[in-house]
């Protein structure tokens, strides 16, 4: 339990907690909200935290909550205009400079990611970072191998990793400089769609960076197939999520043509 009480001289007993979660009680006779989790039904998902007006609900290893413009009215801090160009401006990246991504650009990426929201607040994801062109070399080659042996895979994918092997050096990378990894320990298949939405907020975070980056769903594909494939990056999860990260190497000059899908039920 990382919510641990309220601080009563902080507390202004405006009884928000009351409408926001059903761990807070109001005490008739004591005249003060009380918290009480005798059975552990706390997620952990900190909404007490960041509705009360006093920061009076006192916790513990939870990280820090923060106070900025906005926070309460983020259409303040973004327009839907400049958040929708935003995102029809985003590319996947298949071609990358040589250059690292410095250390504070990759925290900052990960930090984005930190902050996307998961099923019940489950949290249970790890983020690692291949940064090494050997050891992404010698990933590369065993998904390619692992891939290769499927039927399906080779004749979808056999010629274009063989050409593609002729411009890169770790073709199913494109050479980029870091591939990022998003790992679960568990099975179910709620942790792919907390998978997906962690890594959306990442290369949506690293575009604003100035970064390049594309999902790898080769690599997932062939760890799926041979779970000891992740050994080469370490990971122990169950589920994971692989992106490829880097510098562009590329230009665009408009948006990618998308036919609009027709909406059922929209009056």
């Amino acid at each position: 339990m990382s919510i641990i009480g309220i601080d009563y001289e902080k507390c202004n007993n405006c009884k928000i907690c009351l409408s926001t979660c059903i761990l807070f009680r109001y005490n008739q006779e004591t005249e003060k909200i009380e918290y009480k989790d005798p059975q552990n039904f706390c997620n952990l998902c900190g909404q007490c935290i960041a509705r009360c007006p006093e920061n009076a609900i006192l916790h513990e290893n939870m990280g820090e909550a923060s106070e900025f413009e906005g926070v309460g009215k983020p259409d303040a801090i973004l327009s839907y205009d400049s958040l929708y160009n935003f995102m029809r401006a985003h590319r996947s990246i298949r071609r990358f400079k040589k250059k690292k991504v410095p250390t504070e650009l990759l925290r900052s990426v990960f930090a984005a990611m930190n902050h996307a929201p998961t099923g019940d607040n489950v949290r249970s994801e790890t983020f690692s970072v291949l940064s090494d062109p050997d050891q992404i070399k010698r990933l590369n080659d065993v998904v390619i191998e692992e891939l290769l042996k499927d039927e399906y895979m080779n004749d979808r994918y056999g010629k274009l990793f063989y050409l593609l092997g002729k411009f890169f050096r770790s073709p199913i990378y494109f050479d980029a400089p870091h591939v990022i990894f998003v790992s679960s320990p568990y099975t179910h298949e709620v942790e792919m769609n907390n998978i997906g939405i962690i890594i959306t907020y990442g290369r949506l975070a690293a575009q604003s960076l100035g970064l390049g980056t594309c999902w790898n769903g080769w690599t997932q594909i062939a760890m799926n197939i041979n779970p000891k494939i992740k050994k080469l990056a370490n990971i122990n999860g169950k589920r994971v999520g692989i992106f490829i990260i880097g510098y562009p190497a590329v230009e665009f000059y408009r948006s990618a043509p998308r036919t609009m899908k027709e909406i059922d039920g929209l009056l």
